[in-house]
């Protein structure tokens, strides 16, 4: 994969997480834009890179740039997306992939239109064990999905001083947790099972409805705002947790726990799939075991080792058992799966990776999960 230039758009937390992966995944990274062409001259001499642009319209310009990646705040999305489609270079977004599904439903149509591949950075599907999950239902070792169960949950955001752009809907949009992270489990869901959630019924919740917003800059995942730095009360209206139940196209029924107020969890993600035959079980924290749950015989734990894997779990496990593999290992395999389909020209749905398309349906689904919550009922989720 030498032979693509790449450029990361973005220097918080998620893009140099990004560039580490591009280059362990083989992609030659060109350089990386920051909010100003001051901070992409700082974070270019930080991660040891050219310093040749300093705007994203320097790298729309450049017809030797083959891909960008945006790792930008949310309400940037739409707007950068749709300028790297309309300079005829690929893009992977980060989620979510816009502010609202009419600009996901456009961006869904410009990247058809364009033919370049577009990607959104779902990388927790890209765990190996998320992947033998998904291939043990295709080859029914499950049986018939009866019911999913499952949480994602953080406590960087336990304390109402701890603050972040994430917090303001101006910025992520009127859902945080939900869209946040908890989009990741829903798409690592759909994407397992197989099949489409069609109905949702929420009860989310503000803890803080009043944040302490330092007047200087902070790191997301920095630790507590110092006390010695000056801060003002800001409204939130965006959820801090809550509760989704869900209804599956085939009948099956679920729920989900998303929070950012769990104190210890740091970055946590769990699923329960309940099949007719088999269940499993997995968790994050512990990304190289998923738990197999039987009725009639012991039951058995599957340690990651790709010789004892389905094959397309195999594929995307780099190291032999005994040999643990973790978060960023799962961006690399996904660039890897993104280059990888470029240069077999799949570009568009279906695709090994997720597709703006997939990230569309996130997109109904967040705004389904919405409605639900303030009207207190179940909704249908939109067709994508």
């Amino acid at each position: 994969m030498t032979g693509f230039r790449t450029v990361v758009v973005g220097t918080g937390f998620i893009g140099p997480v990004h560039v580490e992966a591009l280059g362990r995944a083989g992609v030659q990274v060109a350089g990386v834009v920051g909010s100003s062409p001051e901070k992409s001259i700082a974070a270019s001499q930080r991660l040891g890179l050219p310093a040749d642009y300093k705007t994203l319209d320097d790298v729309l310009a450049d017809p030797t740039v083959d891909c960008v990646h945006l790792t930008t705040p949310n309400r940037y999305h739409f707007d950068q997306a749709k300028a790297v489609l309309q300079a005829r270079k690929h893009v992977v977004c980060e989620k979510p992939l816009a502010m609202n599904s009419t600009e996901s439903a456009e961006l869904v149509r410009i990247a058809r239109d364009s033919g370049r591949a577009a990607a959104v950075a779902y990388n927790i599907r890209f765990y190996p064990l998320c992947h033998e999950a998904a291939a043990r239902v295709r080859n029914d070792s499950l049986g018939s999905l009866l019911h999913v169960t499952g949480s994602y949950v953080q406590d960087w955001l336990l304390k109402p001083t701890d603050f972040n752009w994430r917090v303001l809907a101006a910025d992520g949009g009127e859902l945080r947790a939900v869209a946040d992270i908890g989009t990741h489990w829903l798409d690592l869901i759909q994407f397992i099972s197989g099949r489409r959630i069609t109905s949702v019924c929420a009860d989310l919740r503000t803890v803080y409805p009043t944040r302490q917003r330092p007047t200087g800059p902070v790191q997301t995942y920095s630790g507590d705002t110092p006390a010695d730095v000056a801060t003002e009360p800001v409204e939130i209206t965006t959820e801090d947790c809550g509760a989704i139940m869900l209804r599956f196209a085939d009948g099956a029924n679920g729920c989900l726990w998303v929070s950012q107020t769990t104190a210890g969890k740091k970055n946590c993600l769990r699923f329960e799939l309940a099949g007719s035959k088999q269940s499993l079980t997995w968790d994050s924290q512990s990304p190289n075991a998923l738990q197999l749950g039987n009725r009639d015989r012991p039951n058995e734990s599957l340690v990651r080792d790709p010789a004892a894997m389905e094959p397309t779990a195999a594929a995307i496990s780099s190291y032999p058992g005994g040999h643990n593999e973790g978060f960023p290992d799962t961006f690399k395999q996904l660039f890897r799966s993104f280059y990888g389909a470029i240069e077999k020209g799949i570009l568009s749905d279906p695709a090994p990776y997720p597709t703006f398309l997939d990230g569309h349906h996130e997109i109904l689904l967040c705004e389904a999960i919405l409605k639900s919550h303030r009207q207190q009922r179940w909704v249908d989720v939109a067709s994508a």
